[in-house]
């Protein structure tokens, strides 16, 4: 089999996921995809007429991010025609998954050159979006919220931080790690090899750093923000009588009443507007095109688990892709679990009895922000960025998904 390799990674910066305040917010989303497909292109001096595909992922395809952002995005890039694409969900998990698939196409010989990625404007998507009907759990088909309710997410947050006996403390503590980790990798330009810098139209910078950060964030200041989902807890989701805390205790009842409520908005994602892209081609395509590989796609795996906990399948992703690539925890250098909130990162590092130092090395979502359809490629890229820096030889990304869902990939460093 083909070895698939990943040539180049960019991304842009995180900018506020709020019209009137980020950044980017004002900018159409395939706007986003271009710019980082474009960077893909001049950086390598790319013939786009040579890319087999463009596999690209979306989470909330809507309105201004339907219809196929992929092959929309590289139109606007000024991609020639041939370069075909085609744009995917896997909520959360779709950036991931689409440098998998690409990885798959390379390895099995049918494609030689694909671009892989992601974009997501969640100033867009919250402006557009129905709180009381996320599309995981749509209102229509109660038959399947009868086999497997699903809340919202933040609510599965603490339902496992309360099942798993995880407190605010320790949750609080990974989130000012995260900050603190982040504002370092700025501050030395660990980023600055990925990060393109986003212009407008008329040619103006909107954005060229990450936004988000709160670098003074302590314990102390954490400590004052009160909880966010406990005031889901009782907000209807259907006429049928249940809401979001029901959707939980029907399958857990032991939660009933018990539910220790630890998130908020300082130890959950920041919501942010961003987009990622990965050129991913073939040994033969490389060395005919003058292309020096970064890194090789080892392994890829998907997982699922408990829907209703939504959260939870990071773990047995991980120790799926380390039995495929016959590998251990002791071999991976560099892992990325991505901080949808706190306690999926605190769990996934209990679970697996990892060194912290070598988990969200510069930071994370928490700090960074989680643009859903683009953040899995974006990790992908951080992980190669810090294996380079550091000198290791292995990477580990993986995240949850809706739907109790988490792709993994295992990246080594050429």
């Amino acid at each position: 089999m083909a070895e698939a390799y990943i040539i180049d990674a960019v991304r842009t910066p995180r900018g506020i996921g709020k019209v009137g305040k980020g950044s980017l917010a004002h900018l159409h989303p395939q706007h986003l995809g271009a710019t980082v497909l474009g960077a893909i292109r001049d950086r390598n001096n790319l013939d786009t007429a040579t890319v087999d595909d463009i596999i690209w992922g979306t989470s909330s395809q809507r309105g201004a991010q339907g219809a196929d952002m992929g092959r929309m995005a590289a139109l606007d890039a000024g991609f020639d025609v041939k370069a075909s694409g085609v744009t995917l969900d896997r909520f959360c998990g779709s950036g991931i998954t689409t440098v998998s698939l690409a990885a798959a196409q390379i390895m099995s010989g049918m494609e030689d050159c694909v671009i892989a990625g992601g974009c997501e404007m969640m100033s867009y998507t919250a402006a557009t979006a129905d709180p009381k009907n996320p599309p995981m759990m749509d209102a229509g088909n109660l038959h399947l919220r009868e086999l497997h309710p699903q809340s919202q997410q933040g609510v599965c947050a603490d339902a496992i931080a309360t099942l798993e006996g995880i407190d605010r403390e320790a949750v609080d503590q990974l989130a000012v790690t995260s900050q603190n980790r982040a504002k370092r990798a700025m501050d030395e330009g660990r980023f600055d090899k990925s990060v393109v810098p986003v212009y407008n139209r008329d040619g103006t910078l909107a954005l060229e750093k990450d936004e988000f950060p709160r670098p003074g964030t302590t314990m102390e200041s954490l400590s004052g923000l009160k909880t966010v989902f406990n005031m889901f807890m009782d907000i209807p989701v259907d006429d049928q009588g249940n809401t979001y805390g029901k959707m939980v205790t029907k399958k857990y009842p032991q939660l009933e009443g018990k539910m220790n409520h630890v998130h908020h908005a300082g130890n959950s994602s920041g919501v942010v507007d961003g987009a990622a892209a990965l050129l991913i081609t073939s040994k033969d395509y490389a060395d005919k095109n003058g292309l020096k590989p970064r890194a090789r796609i080892v392994a890829t795996a998907n997982m699922g688990d408990c829907p209703t906990l939504m959260l939870n399948a990071p773990v047995p992703a991980a120790k799926k892709v380390l039995e495929k690539a016959g590998m251990s925890k002791d071999d991976i250098d560099v892992w990325e679990i991505n901080e949808a909130f706190s306690v999926v990162a605190e769990k996934f590092i209990r679970d697996l009895d990892l060194d912290r130092e070598k988990v969200n090395i510069n930071g994370g979502a928490m700090a960074l922000g989680h643009p859903i359809g683009a953040t899995g490629s974006i990790l992908i890229g951080t992980a190669l960025d810090e294996l380079e820096r550091s000198g290791g030889r292995y990477g580990l990304v993986t995240m949850c998904a809706a739907g109790g869902m988490a792709p993994a990939i295992i990246i080594e460093r050429i």
